[in-house]
């Protein structure tokens, strides 16, 4: 089901007009008229998704989610509705599974009713979680950090991480050289914020008092201070108090510019 489609349905359920959600969003109801049709040539903004997230009682990130869906190429979406319909299947067959209790004499024939498909050749490598790429962070001086108000999990790029697992890991894209040799401009590197620190490790850092972040190594000094060292020996080392921090997320995975 295409965005607009998705957006019209819930509308119709909530017995809400255009002019209705367009006094809510401050859109024009002839824009999202083209929005429902599919009759817009560029993608809407961020900003009236959502909006009509919250005008349509869509959980935060729905909207998002399908625009972005929109936007990939028609042999990839498909392919990913194929993978989408086939897990439907799966959890359907699990629920039967729950609620009938079957007996294993029985499964065979509840599998050729699902229409699952089981290849006992399949590769057992998992293609991994993707990882959203929510902005950039600053190797050189400490700078205000803007995560786009997206949702956690949500993103307008992703990578994919096979060895990641932590649902709340994150990627930004690297500015500046204070990082190098390790980690240049244009890297992508992901952070994984279950994963504890430890002196030496290259982190993502928050700051309080005022709101900035930094990518640095942290180093864990007396009297409660943190020492964000930079791994180019052109730039000096930032001394903190740890009250300053609010967040400080380990370095796992690095994808390099090539």
């Amino acid at each position: 089901m295409s965005l607009g489609q998705i957006i019209r349905k819930r509308r119709h359920e909530l017995d809400v007009t255009l002019d209705e959600v367009s006094a809510k969003t401050g859109f024009s109801k002839p824009y999202l008229s083209t929005i429902e049709t599919g009759k817009v040539k560029n993608p809407p903004s961020d900003k009236l998704l959502r909006g009509l997230e919250e005008a349509l009682e869509f959980p935060a990130g729905t909207l998002r989610h399908a625009a972005n869906l929109d936007r990939t190429p028609t042999d990839v979406r498909q392919q990913f509705e194929a993978y989408e319909s086939e897990n439907q299947r799966w959890r359907k067959l699990v629920q039967d599974l729950v609620n009938k209790k079957v007996k294993g004499s029985e499964l065979n024939d509840l599998l050729a009713k699902s229409q699952l498909q089981i290849d006992k050749n399949i590769s057992k490598t998992e293609p991994g979680r993707l990882i959203p790429i929510i902005n950039r962070v600053a190797a050189g001086y400490p700078v205000d950090f803007d995560d786009l108000q997206y949702p956690a999990g949500f993103a307008d790029d992703y990578a994919r991480c096979p060895d990641i697992e932590d649902p709340q890991a994150f990627g930004v894209r690297v500015i500046g050289d204070s990082m190098e040799p390790k980690f240049t401009q244009g890297d992508i590197v992901i952070f994984s914020p279950t994963i504890e620190v430890r002196n030496g490790d290259d982190c993502f850092v928050r700051l309080a008092t005022p709101h900035e972040t930094t990518f640095k190594r942290v180093f864990f000094e007396v009297d409660n201070k943190v020492r964000l060292q930079p791994r180019n020996e052109n730039y000096a080392p930032l001394i903190i108090e740890g009250s300053r921090i609010n967040g400080l997320y380990r370095a796992v995975i690095k994808y390099e510019k090539l």
